[in-house]
């Protein structure tokens, strides 16, 4: 059922926590975004992509810069953050932003 959902409201989610619940290291994250790319590849062109931090302890802003920064960069307004409630998660995203000088869309 949850797939006839997402293709009637029109996005993709990721649960991050399925690279772990510690997301750190510059590596890690590059690692991370690669794996991503073949199953994004997929997204159409009106479709948003959702990321879901459900269950992500730890986030760094060295893991985030490698996989959030490319993906902001190249789908803007569709990329949404969803569970970002994590004072890990809040400050490395607010880091990003500041860094970035592209807000993320929560």
């Amino acid at each position: 059922m949850s797939c006839i959902n997402n293709i009637l409201n029109n996005y993709m989610r990721i649960e991050l926590k399925k690279f772990g619940t510690t997301l750190i290291s510059r590596q890690n994250g590059r690692e991370a975004f690669a794996a991503l790319q073949t199953q994004i590849a997929a997204l159409a062109e009106n479709e948003n992509l959702e990321l879901d931090f459900e269950g992500v302890i730890t986030f760094s802003p060295s893991w985030g810069d490698e996989f959030l920064s490319p993906l902001v960069k190249k789908y803007g307004a569709r990329l949404v953050l969803m569970n970002t409630g994590n004072p890990s998660v809040k400050a490395t995203l607010e880091l990003l932003e500041k860094i970035n000088q592209i807000p993320f869309i929560r």
